[in-house]
């Protein structure tokens, strides 16, 4: 299933990378796909939305559906 964001938060690569580490070490195996510039974050996965957003939110950004 994919699920996609805006996190306007993303400032830069930095931003995106912290963010895909996060969410592939709470659960392996998921495709994390960013794009900086329109800030949107698409992840493949099983898991729900919910545990995606809390694992960004986590991370320390903001997220919008």
């Amino acid at each position: 299933m994919n699920i996609t964001f805006k996190v306007p938060t993303i400032a830069c690569e930095a931003c995106a990378n912290t963010i895909t580490k996060a969410v592939q070490s709470e659960k392996p195996g998921t495709t994390v796909s960013i794009d900086v510039s329109t800030k949107i974050v698409t992840v493949e996965t099983t898991v729900s939305e919910e545990t995606i957003k809390k694992i960004i939110e986590g991370t320390g950004h903001t997220v919008e559906y």
